[in-house]
C-alpha cells in the first residue's frame, strides 16, 4: 500500500536527484502496509535503548533476541522467547524516522519468503522509479531497485521484517550510503550470509517499562490494578504475555490479583507438559482463548483460531474468513455462521482477546478489506495443540475458502494471497489432491505468472505437473493444463531445452483429444515451435512451421493472422537453421500480405518489417535494410510515441545499420540518444539500457575515441556486475569487450 507523507509538502521526483537518479514518483514514498503499533506500546528506552545511534545511514542493524541462556527451538514449536517485540520496535522505529522526515523512502517488506521480497521490491521500484511491474521479470526488477537503493542521494529506510533464510535475500540485500536496513530476525546474522550486518540484541521489557504498558492499559476501572506489580513480575517482561494479559483484564472485570491467580492455577495445569517451567506467554495465550470464548460463546472463535493458524499471520485478507467455506468449516448455520458478519464477530472476538489483530484500510487508497495478523509463534502453539487430522481438515478448508476469496485482478493482495497459498500446502501437503483443494495451487502458479515471478513460477509448476500425474494421471485435463503451464514457464524462464518434454506430451495429448488442426493443437504448435528455437532445434521447428503455416492457411484463410502469424514464425525458423535467404523471401512475401490485410502501420506489420531488416542485415545486405529500418522507427514513434520502449529499439537498430553501412556521424548520435532516452525511460539498470550503452562504446571504438569506450564499458561492467549474473552473456560480452579495448 502505498501512501504520502503525513508531514510537509511531498517533494517533485527531480529533488534532491541526480540526472541519472530520476525516479517517477511522488515523494517522499511509503511501500508496504506497516503493522500497526499495539495499544498502549512504550518505546523501550531501558530495554533496547540505542537503536538509533546504532543505525545511521550506510548501515544495517538486525534485530535479534537475546537467547544466550535458551536451547534452540524445535522446528515448528513455538518461539515463545524469541518473542521480545522485534516487529513492534522496527515499527515504532520506522514512523518516528518518516514522520521527523529523515527518510524519503519507508519500505516495510514481509521477508518470511523470496516470493514476497520480490514481490515488495516490484512495488517499491513501481512506486518510486516508475518501473511497470508487468514489464519485466520480477527478479530484474528487483535487481535494478537494489542497484538504484546502492547509488541514490535520497535517504531511505528497508526493513526486512522476519528475515529467516539467507537464500531468500541473495542479491537482494539493500544497502547503500543513502539508505538504512533493518532486519527482524530470530537467526543468528551470520547465518544470513551479509557482510557488516551489526547485531541488537533485545530481550522483554524492563519492570518499570512492562508496568507502564499495563496501566496505560487499565484506565477505565483502576481497581483493576491492584496486584499489578506481581502480575508483572510473573509475566517477566515477555511482550505477548503483556498483551494478553491486559486484552483479557480490559474485556472482563478481572483485577490484575484475580489475573495473577488464574495464571497460577493455569500454569500449574500445564506444568506436565513441559519439561522446564513454562514461557509466560505458553501459559497465557490459553487464557486468551478461554476468554475469547467467554465474549462470544455462541459462536465458534476457537475454530476460527484455528482456521487463521493455518494461513500466513503476517498479512491475512479478512474477506477470507468471511467466505462461505469459512463458514461453513466453522460449523455453517448450525453454529450461528448465518451471513458473513457472523464470522466477522469471531475474528472481531479473537482480536478483542489478543489472539489475532486486524489491522483497518482508514487512510488507504484505493480503500482495501482489512488485513488479519497472528503473531507466527502463537500460529505454532495453536497448531501444537491441535491434531494433525484436525490441521489437515483445516487446511483443506482454508484452501476452498483462499480459492473463493481470490479475486480475478488480485494487485494490492497478490503476495499475502500466495503466502497464505504456501502457508496452506505446507499444511495439507499431497492431502489437498484428494479431493478439489488442489486448485488452490493453480490460482497460485497463475498469480506467480502474472507478477512476472518467472524462476519461482517454473519451480511451482515443476512441482504441480508431477504431483498432478501422480494423482491425477497424465490425461487428466487438469493434469495437461499444468503441463502446459510448467512448458510455458520454462521457456519463459529461459530454459527452453527442459521445457522440450513437456511441450511434446501436451501437444501429444491434444493431438490425441482434439485432432492435429484444431486451433488449440495449432496455437500450441506455435509455442513448441518456439521452444525449439530457444532450444537450437531449428530444423524440426522448420517442419513443425512450415505444417501448422499450411494448416492455418486451409483453416482460416491465407490472409488471416493466425496464418500470417505461423508464416513469420517459418520465417524466423528459416533464419535460426542458416537457411537466410529462405527466410528473407519468407518475410517478404508476409509483408506484402500483411500491407493488404492489416496496413503499412499496423503493429503486426512494423515487426515483420523489423524482421525482414534484421535478416537483409544479417544477410550482409546492408543498404536494402536501410529503408525497412527507417521505416520500423517512423512508424513506431507516429503510432507509439517517442518515449515508448519500442520505439527507442527500434532508433537503436536502425543506429546500428547506419554504423554496419559505414555512416558513422548519423551512427554516434542516434547511439547517443538512444542511450540518453533508454536511461530516462527504462532506468540505467535495465539490460537493453546497458546492452545500448555497450553498443555506443562500440561505436566510439570504431570511430577512434578510445578513452570514451574504455570509460562507458567499465561503469557498464560494473553496472552488469551488479545487476545480472556473472553467467550472463551480457556480463560476459562487456568483460570481453573491456578486455579487448584496454587489456582490462
Amino acid at each position: 500500500m502505498l501512501t504520502n507523507h503525513p508531514a510537509g509538502k511531498p517533494v517533485s521526483a527531480d529533488d534532491h536527484a541526480r540526472p541519472e537518479d530520476s525516479p517517477r514518483g511522488v515523494w517522499p514514498i511509503r511501500s508496504g502496509l506497516l503493522p500497526p503499533l499495539t495499544e498502549g506500546f512504550v518505546a523501550r528506552a531501558e530495554s533496547a535503548p540505542g537503536l538509533g545511534q546504532v543505525l545511521k545511514p550506510g548501515t544495517a542493524v538486525a534485530l535479534i533476541p537475546a537467547r544466550s541462556a535458551r536451547a534452540a527451538v524445535q522446528p515448528g514449536s513455538p518461539d515463545w522467547a524469541g518473542s521480545v517485540g522485534k516487529s513492534q520496535l522496527a515499527v515504532y522505529f520506522a514512523e518516528t524516522l518518516w514522520q521527523a522526515d529523515e527518510i524519503e523512502l519507508l519500505l516495510w517488506v514481509n521477508a518470511a519468503s523470496r516470493v514476497s521480497i520480490l514481490s515488495a521490491y516490484a512495488a517499491a521500484a513501481a512506486a518510486a522509479l516508475g518501473v511497470d511491474p508487468a514489464g519485466g521479470d520480477a527478479e530484474a526488477v528487483a535487481a535494478r531497485f537494489v542497484s538504484w537503493l546502492g547509488e541514490t542521494s535520497r535517504s531511505w529506510l528497508v526493513v526486512l521484517d522476519d528475515l529467516s533464510a539467507a537464500q531468500d535475500v541473495e542479491g537482494l540485500w539493500p544497502a547503500g550510503p543513502a539508505g538504512r536496513t533493518l532486519v527482524t530476525t530470530s537467526e543468528p546474522p551470520a547465518s544470513l550470509g551479509v557482510e557488516h550486518l551489526q547485531a541488537f540484541p533485545m530481550a522483554g521489557l524492563s519492570r518499570r517499562e512492562a508496568l507502564s504498558f499495563l496501566l496505560g492499559r487499565l484506565t477505565e476501572d483502576r481497581g483493576q490494578r491492584t496486584g499489578a506489580i506481581d502480575l508483572v513480575d510473573i509475566l517477566a517482561g515477555e511482550p505477548l504475555a503483556l498483551g494478553h494479559a491486559s486484552a483479557v483484564l480490559e474485556s472482563s472485570i478481572l483485577s490484575c490479583r484475580d489475573y495473577f491467580d488464574q495464571y497460577l492455577r493455569k500454569r500449574e495445569q500445564l506444568a506436565a507438559s513441559f519439561a522446564e517451567r513454562p514461557a509466560a506467554t505458553a501459559v497465557t495465550w490459553t487464557l486468551c482463548v478461554e476468554q475469547a470464548a467467554r465474549l462470544m460463546p455462541r459462536l465458534p472463535v476457537q475454530q476460527m483460531l484455528i482456521f487463521a493458524a493455518t494461513l500466513d499471520g503476517h498479512s491475512i485478507p479478512g474477506t477470507i474468513f468471511t467466505t462461505s467455506a469459512a463458514r461453513e468449516f466453522a460449523g455453517g448455520v448450525a453454529a450461528g455462521l448465518t451471513k458473513p458478519d457472523d464470522a466477522w464477530t469471531c475474528v472481531t472476538s479473537l482480536a478483542r482477546a489478543s489472539l489475532l489483530s486486524v489491522q483497518e484500510s482508514e487512510g488507504i487508497q484505493p480503500p482495501a478489506a482489512p488485513v488479519v495478523r497472528m503473531h507466527t509463534a502463537l500460529q505454532a502453539a495453536v497448531r501444537s495443540a491441535s491434531s494433525r487430522e484436525t490441521l489437515e481438515r483445516t487446511a483443506l478448508a482454508a484452501a476452498d475458502a483462499l480459492l473463493e476469496a481470490w479475486p480475478a485482478d488480485d494487485t494490492g493482495m497478490a503476495d499475502s494471497l500466495r503466502s497464505c497459498s504456501a502457508s496452506i500446502m505446507r499444511l495439507a501437503g499431497d492431502r489437498l489432491w484428494a479431493g478439489n483443494g488442489y486448485r488452490i495451487l493453480f490460482r497460485t502458479g497463475q498469480s506467480l505468472e502474472d507478477a512476472k515471478l518467472t524462476m519461482l513460477a517454473a519451480a511451482h509448476w515443476n512441482h504441480v505437473a508431477a504431483a498432478a500425474d501422480r494423482f491425477l494421471g497424465a490425461e487428466h485435463a487438469d493434469s495437461i493444463a499444468a503441463s502446459d503451464h510448467l512448458a510455458a514457464s520454462f521457456l519463459a524462464a529461459g530454459r527452453g531445452l527442459e521445457a522440450l518434454p513437456w511441450f511434446r506430451r501436451v501437444l501429444s495429448n491434444r493431438v490425441s483429444m482434439l485432432g492435429p488442426a484444431h486451433p488449440a493443437t495449432t496455437g500450441f504448435e506455435m509455442q513448441m515451435g518456439r521452444a525449439l528455437l530457444a532450444a537450437d532445434g531449428a530444423e524440426e521447428a522448420i517442419g513443425l512451421f512450415e505444417r501448422v503455416s499450411a494448416d492455418r492457411s486451409k483453416l482460416s484463410g491465407a490472409a488471416h493472422p493466425d496464418a500470417l502469424d505461423a508464416r513469420d514464425a517459418l520465417a524466423d525458423a528459416y533464419c535460426a537453421g542458416g537457411r537466410v535467404r529462405d527466410g528473407i523471401k519468407q518475410y517478404q512475401r508476409n509483408l506484402a500480405e500483411r500491407e493488404k490485410a492489416q496496413g503499412k502501420s499496423h503493429q503486426a506489420t512494423l515487426v515483420t518489417c523489423q524482421k525482414l531488416a534484421d535478416a537483409l542485415l544479417a544477410a550482409d545486405l546492408v543498404k536494402e535494410s536501410l529503408p525497412l529500418y527507417k521505416r520500423v522507427a517512423a512508424g513506431r514513434e507516429r503510432t507509439l510515441g517517442t518515449d515508448h520502449p519500442d520505439t527507442i529499439a527500434a532508433r537503436s537498430r536502425l543506429a546500428a545499420a547506419y554504423q554496419s553501412a559505414g555512416r558513422m556521424a548519423v551512427s554516434l548520435q542516434m547511439h547517443e540518444q538512444a542511450r540518453v532516452d533508454s536511461e530516462r525511460v527504462l532506468g540505467v539498470d535495465h539490460v537493453d539500457t546497458l546492452t545500448r550503452r555497450v553498443h555506443l562504446a562500440h561505436a566510439y571504438y570504431a570511430v577512434g575515441r578510445i578513452g570514451d569506450a574504455t570509460s562507458l564499458l567499465r561503469d557498464t561492467a560494473d553496472r552488469c556486475d551488479r545487476v545480472l549474473s556473472p553467467s550472463d552473456p551480457l556480463t560476459q560480452a562487456v568483460h570481453e569487450s573491456l578486455t579487448n579495448i584496454a587489456g582490462e
